[in-house]
């Protein structure tokens, strides 16, 4: 029989005849997750999508990895928090639109692991996952890249594919030049790293859906990359928002519940308005203890998970305001119950 995952360990028969099944049904049971987002744009404080809102070129945004020293991020702190929290996984950006790495990759230098971090992040938490039996969901930014030559550009998938430089960005192959069959191949590869390196992963979460929606989707040949994640773990679960083929494992879209056609679905939003990654005006705007209970509510009544977002500061230490809000809500669970 092999090895069981920690997070499947109460459901060690199912798992020794379904892998994937006995990871469908305790997703089902889990109810509540921890989104983190955090990455370089987090040092900067102003959205996740700052390089392409202010139109960052590529080589000056990529100086903010020579600050990146994540020396709040302690992965044991996050793992009994969201314990604490009665959250029972944690989904941790490995890669946002930005391309920058919070693991240990040979596909680029642009890494935490060559900042002055020094660290594997995703290691780190994932080993605290696992002795505390919580799942861990790697999102992974697919359908949108602003750094790899050759990822989605907007003359083919539409005008938010990469940001709108003028004069255009020199690093960026165009023209027939261009060969999104290296980007794909990139994040295969990158994936394989992911399912090779850290352990049973319960989930491989894709971010950029409206990309592939507004271009020819099939040449991101995506289910070929999602049979080859079953392959390399077979109980890994597949998620692309709120599906972009159908074939996904669970649906996971923003805000709102989505027809699922029975399949699990996961209710993805964030305690700040507007923003997943830190951003500093907002602060004071959070969600608060009731609005989070509101938020469980409404999923619990759709049938779906809420995975719920705070973006860590930049040093990677949980947002203090967010902290006491969300512990709260865990206190709340555990005295009344799952809101109906």
């Amino acid at each position: 029989m092999p090895q069981v995952p920690s997070y499947l360990s109460d459901y060690a028969d199912l798992y020794a005849q379904d892998p994937r099944a006995a990871a469908l049904r305790w997703f089902r049971d889990a109810k509540y997750g921890l989104f983190l987002h955090y990455g370089l744009y987090s040092l900067l404080g102003r959205h996740e999508w700052v390089q392409l809102r202010e139109k960052i070129y590529v080589a000056e945004y990529a100086k903010l990895m020579d600050d990146f020293t994540a020396e709040g991020f302690d992965a044991e702190a996050i793992a009994d928090f969201a314990l604490d929290c009665e959250m029972r996984y944690i989904n941790i950006t490995t890669r946002h639109h930005d391309s920058f790495c919070l693991f240990a990759t040979e596909q680029t230098d642009f890494s935490a692991a060559n900042a002055p971090c020094g660290r594997d992040l995703i290691g780190e938490l994932a080993r605290a996952c696992a002795d505390r039996g919580l799942g861990l969901c790697l999102y992974y930014s697919h359908g949108r890249d602003w750094r790899h030559p050759h990822a989605p550009n907007n003359d083919r998938w539409g005008g938010s594919a990469r940001p709108q430089y003028d004069p255009p960005e020199p690093s960026y192959a165009c023209g027939d030049g261009h060969d999104l069959r290296v980007y794909v191949e990139f994040m295969r590869a990158q994936i394989d790293e992911l399912l090779s390196n850290y352990g049973p992963i319960a989930a491989i979460w894709l971010d950029g859906i409206a990309v592939p929606l507004n271009g020819p989707a099939e040449e991101f040949d995506c289910q070929r990359l999602y049979d080859f994640i079953h392959s390399r773990q077979p109980q890994v679960l597949v998620s692309y928002k709120q599906g972009l083929l159908g074939t996904e494992d669970f649906f996971a879209p923003e805000h709102e519940a989505v027809e699922t056609g029975g399949k699990p679905g996961e209710i993805c939003t964030t305690m700040a308005p507007r923003s997943w990654g830190y951003t500093a005006e907002v602060a004071g705007q959070h969600l608060g203890e009731d609005e989070v209970w509101e938020k469980l509510r409404a999923a619990r009544r759709a049938s779906c998970n809420l995975l719920l977002n705070t973006g860590p500061l930049p040093d990677g230490s949980l947002d203090l305001e967010d902290v006491p809000v969300l512990r709260a809500v865990g206190e709340r669970i555990r005295a009344e119950g799952w809101p109906e």
